[in-house]
């Protein structure tokens, strides 16, 4: 076996987070940065929170909020019929 291939292992590695916990778990890097921790995430803190960086949540929400619901759109389908009816007659 090789000598001297092995990553140096840390102990006390410093964990950091995007809410500003932080705290220290043994790896071979001596500092990370994650986004969500367990001090944040959804799971763990029983919050429904969602992350939405693109706007796409809104926008599903604005274009449902608009869309017409199916009684309305048999409404119309019914009175576009009689219309047709109508016309022929």
């Amino acid at each position: 076996m090789k000598t001297d291939i092995h990553p140096t292992f840390h102990d006390k590695a410093k964990v950091t987070c995007s809410c500003g916990e932080s705290f220290t778990v043994g790896s071979t890097s001596e500092s990370i940065d994650v986004e969500i921790c367990s001090n944040c995430h959804p799971f763990f803190t029983g919050d429904q929170k969602i992350v939405d960086t693109a706007g796409r949540v809104d926008k599903f929400k604005k274009r449902a909020a608009s869309a017409k619901s199916t009684d309305d759109l048999k409404a119309e389908k019914k009175a576009k019929a009689a219309k047709k009816t109508k016309s022929r007659a």
